[in-house]
């Protein structure tokens, strides 16, 4: 049987709500990645370009500090990473995160939701930040995450 964790951050819960499901219908463990200062709703406003996620955004080497060190990944075999799509790719935290863990040689399976872009352009800078990791092409959350989870640890 493969070990999986479900590691994902979450800015209004919605997030978090698709990574229990996929968690529960792979029977992965689930992580929360936290940052070190929560975001509040003036930090999140992506209509004011001084907001804290526009100016995090708006500077590709930004690294927010996580609240505690990764896990060690050590022991699973597939790891699916969420996040909410911010400007198009993952926000900056999700970039600490895998830059703080040892991803080299693990299987990273991005999940995301979103109010209307894709997850093609995380996948993208994704790939390109860290190319020791084994990655399997991700989706939006939503009806057939389930599914979806089931068959890659499945078919894995």
């Amino acid at each position: 049987m493969k070990k999986v964790l479900v590691a994902y951050f979450s800015a209004s819960g919605r997030t978090a709500r698709a990574a229990r499901e996929i968690a529960e219908a792979v029977g992965g463990e689930l992580k929360e990645i936290v940052p070190a200062l929560p975001y509040s709703e003036a930090d999140l406003d992506w209509t004011d370009k001084e907001s804290r996620s526009s100016v995090e955004m708006n500077d590709p080497a930004c690294r927010p500090a996580l609240a505690e060190p990764p896990a060690d990944l050590a022991a699973y075999d597939i790891i699916f990473i969420g996040f909410p799509v911010w400007w198009y790719v993952e926000p900056r935290i999700i970039d600490s995160f895998l830059e703080q863990a040892d991803v080299a040689g693990k299987t990273l399976v991005p999940f995301a939701t979103s109010g209307g872009s894709g997850i093609g352009g995380a996948e993208q800078r994704l790939f390109a930040l860290f190319p020791t990791a084994k990655w399997v092409r991700g989706r939006l959350a939503g009806s057939g995450a389930a599914d979806w989870a089931k068959r890659i640890v499945g078919g894995e």
